[in-house]
């Protein structure tokens, strides 16, 4: 384990367009706001133009597009100036193949087949036959458009090999002399003869679990580790591994000396397993964090308003069961009809469906035998009861998961994770449109809220087992940025005037599918004033998500018409850009309260509080590829400058009282380690107590204010206090001192909605 992990960390997307040589551009900012560490998104050579990163075609040098080795050197030269460290983000379960020309080793495995130096890299079942490519358009004719140009076969902009011996002829001739065969992009959810990452075509699955496939590709992230250019390494998506376990030993004996944490998405109630990592990404705190602000007492209203737009009562088990089991069988058929191969004692279609039925009850993403097979037990029971014409076959096959040596029990669980996170995650969030703020990676829209008292037990727990573990509240992968989440969470304190107001909407601009105009609706209060041309973004790609009115595959046209209308009468509609503008005002102060406490909550909760690029202000961003979107670090470097000569802005000032509560928090955290070594719930007393949340982390104290519109409602803080333990602190954000002991909450919260306190005597530096 590292002898000194992060103190903070921000996540920058350094990609085409923010560069490494961007990047560093910006390391006195993030010095300034106080983070100990950059994290950045994969540095390796991804597929050309990508976006994101995590499509890596050459595992060998820095990716060009970002600037290459010299603009890294340059960064960590930055780095070093300013005393920062460097955490970077692996992706070992699969390579970029969209464009096979740009990734060398699955062009030579396209070029030689079983015969290349590569055929092992990839988790390809050789045993089917050719290669199958799903690039093809959707027509029988499809391969008459092939060429031969240049010793290669081109279909469009597509390029592929020709192996040796094997070019005479026409292109069709050819290309059926060929390892691999070009076919239509709609087979390849159900024929593909290689894993993917989910149901991504141009994703293919690494076998990592091989040594020398491991070697090849971490060597260079390796070497940096082992020079100190890496200070830690985020693993992403450790669930599509065939040997999560074994891979994380390797990596960590490996790079023993660097924080290693991994993107493992924890359901309620799971615990990460007992991996020798630092711990997750932190989608299991921001769950925890953002239930905190929610009222749990607005469920049932939120039910009865759901059926009611709805016209029907949905069951979020009933639900998900059939997104996932359509995960199975359609996106993932594939993998499913693999798996079957695997148990030829049960007849092929009865394996494929009685497996299909264990991954759609399988309550979490994957499980980890031996802990796991009360899980397998669970969906075993589940599965039998759904289908009980499957007895036979569901016996016989988990018999064989049971056994971590048989390779179906191997796969199986790689199975698991893709259905849950394309039936849930990528599907029933879009369609399950309660109060979509709990819809989000690592949360359960079906867990409405969080008492303090349940979020203390999670930190305190934390502070034991994974007190270097990241938290965050916002990713590239969240489905609402975070501060679209908490004036979400407002809607939660005032539930009959949203229904009266989501009714009066949806009757007077209907949409065909009632459900996903609920998720319109919210979406865009909760993000308002959002530009036109990215709700219009989001809408499609939310829709097609859902899979219900229209899809990716079939995009329904007359539907798709119907809501991008509906997005333009948002904007053209007098009244009813009035009525959205005049709700989403309404609602936006609370929603900051919310933006403040939950920052405040995050960042000084245990672990290693990450920051997403640009989220130190409001920041109204939505899925990807919104979030993604640049970030003025000039506006904030400016801000910062201000707030350092004196300013104390007001909450409602361009997001600048975010960026003094992150700005001086993460100072703190990075002068002062000794005052967050221990976490104790600090007690509220009064007729309000309920409104806030405190805790004490070794001499910082946090406290927050939960339900804001709830507190107005009663008049304030009524003469409720704050226990606190010293007999005198001091507020950073205001450098107001108290007392201590019983501390009025009115004037401890006088001009913001949270505080940090801490000894009088803490020095200026994390303050100035």
């Amino acid at each position: 384990m590292p002898a000194t992990p992060p103190r903070a960390t921000y996540r920058v997307q350094v990609r085409p367009g923010f560069d490494l040589d961007a990047t560093a551009a910006i390391v006195d900012y993030l010095a300034d706001l106080g983070v100990s560490h950059l994290y950045s998104a994969p540095l390796l050579t991804a597929t050309p133009n990508s976006q994101h990163g995590y499509d890596v075609v050459d595992h060998r040098e820095v990716n060009p597009e970002v600037g290459g080795e010299a603009a890294r050197q340059r960064l960590l030269a930055a780095l070093r100036d300013k005393q920062l460290g460097l955490v970077v983000d692996i992706v070992p379960n699969h390579a970029g193949v969209a464009v096979p020309a740009a990734n060398p080793a699955w062009w030579d495995v396209l070029r030689r087949g079983r015969d290349s130096a590569y055929a092992d890299w990839f988790d390809i079942d050789w045993d089917r036959g050719r290669l199958l490519l799903p690039v093809l358009g959707d027509d029988p004719a499809a391969l008459d458009d092939l060429k031969l140009v240049d010793g290669e076969l081109r279909y469009h902009e597509h390029r592929f090999p020709v192996a040796d011996g094997t070019g005479d002829g026409s292109a069709r001739e050819v290309h059926d002399r060929q390892h691999y065969e070009l076919v239509s992009w709609r087979r390849g959810d159900a024929e593909l003869t290689y894993r993917r990452f989910f149901a991504i075509a141009g994703l293919a699955g690494l076998r990592v679990e091989d040594p020398a496939v491991f070697a090849a590709t971490h060597e260079l992230i390796l070497r940096w580790a082992a020079a100190g250019e890496v200070d830690g390494i985020r693993v992403d998506h450790p669930d599509g591994l065939r040997d999560p376990a074994g891979y994380l030993a390797r990596l960590r004996e490996a790079a023993p000396d660097a924080w290693l944490v991994v993107e493992k998405i924890l359901e309620y109630g799971e615990e990460l397993p007992d991996w020798p990592v630092d711990g997750t990404t932190g989608y299991d705190a921001l769950a925890m964090v953002g239930g905190l602000f929610i009222d749990i007492d607005a469920e049932g209203d939120f039910t009865v308003l759901d059926t009611h737009v709805t016209g029907r009562h949905t069951s979020w088990e009933d639900l998900t069961h059939a997104t996932k089991l359509a995960a199975a069988t359609r996106l993932l058929a594939a993998e499913l009809t693999r798996l079957a191969a695997l148990a030829p004692e049960v007849p092929t279609e009865q394996a494929r469906a009685a497996l299909a039925e264990l991954a759609a009850a399988f309550a979490v993403y994957r499980g980890y035998l031996p802990h796991g097979a009360r899980l397998l037990a669970a969906a075993r029971s589940e599965a039998g009861r759904r289908r009980p014409d499957l007895a036979g076959a569901l016996d016989a096959v988990t018999r064989r998961l049971r056994n971590p040596d048989d390779e179906l029990g191997m796969r199986f669980p790689q199975l698991t994770g893709a259905v849950m996170a394309k039936g849930v995650e990528d599907t029933a969030f879009y369609r399950w449109t309660r109060f979509v703020a709990l819809n989000e990676v690592g949360d359960s829209p079906v867990r409405f809220g969080v008492p303090p008292a349940e979020f203390h037990r999670f930190a305190g727990a934390q502070q034991v087992r994974w007190p270097n573990s990241m938290t965050t509240l916002s990713t590239h992968d969240t489905k609402r940025g975070e501060d679209v989440r908490a004036r979400l969470a407002v809607l939660s304190e005032l539930p009959g005037r949203w229904a009266e107001q989501v009714k009066t909407w949806m009757e007077y601009a209907p949409l065909p599918d009632p459900s996903f105009a609920h998720l319109l609706w919210q979406t865009a209060v909760g993000a308002w004033p959002i530009e036109r041309e990215r709700l219009h973004a989001y809408v499609e790609k939310a829709a097609r998500e859902a899979g219900a009115s229209t899809s990716w595959a079939d995009p329904d046209a007359a539907f798709e018409q119907a809501l991008h209308a509906l997005v333009d009468q948002m904007y053209d509609d007098p009244s009813l850009h009035d009525e959205l503008t005049e709700l989403a005002a309404a609602i936006t102060p609370a929603g900051w309260s919310n933006s403040l406490g939950q920052k405040l909550v995050q960042l000084t909760m245990p672990g290693v509080p990450d920051t997403y690029q640009g989220t130190e202000l409001w920041d109204n961003s939505l899925v990807d590829p919104d979030n993604r979107r640049p970030v003025d670090f000039d506006v904030r470097r400016e801000m910062l400058a201000r707030i350092d000569g004196g300013w104390r802005p007001p909450v409602d000032t361009d997001g600048a009282a975010k960026l003094l509560v992150v700005s001086r928090t993460l100072r703190l955290r990075r002068a002062h380690p000794e005052l967050f070594t221990t976490y104790r719930p600090v007690p509220a007393h009064g007729p309000v107590s309920r409104h806030v949340v405190a805790f004490d982390r070794g001499g910082a104290i946090t406290v927050a204010t939960r339900l804001p519109l709830g507190l107005a409602r009663v008049g304030g803080w009524c003469d409720t206090a704050l226990s606190l333990p010293v007999n005198e602190v001091k507020d950073l954000f205001t450098g107001r001192v108290y007392s201590g002991g019983e501390t009025p909450l009115d004037d401890l919260l006088a001009d913001y909605p949270v505080a940090l306190l801490v000894p009088p005597t803490t020095d200026a530096e994390a303050a100035s």
